[in-house]
């Protein structure tokens, strides 16, 4: 579902803008330079791949035993 947003910039910023990007695709351009900041889509995908990271998982596994193996010594 899209969703209309007004925003104010500088005429000149408008023109290059439109001259660079063009005509009615102005939104899309916008989107996709403010959709990383706004989403959490790429933390996703970065707890994924560390999951995915066998070797980074098991050395995880064997510091966090460490520190529970430290509370009972």
């Amino acid at each position: 579902m899209k969703k209309k947003l007004t925003i104010t910039i500088e005429e000149k910023v408008y023109k290059d803008l439109y001259l660079t990007i063009g005509k009615r695709k102005i939104s899309k351009f916008i989107e996709k330079i403010i959709k990383p900041y706004v989403t959490n889509d790429n933390l996703k995908l970065a707890y994924q791949k560390m999951a995915n990271d066998k070797q980074r998982e098991k050395e995880a596994y064997e510091w966090e035993e460490g520190l529970i193996n430290d509370d009972f010594n």
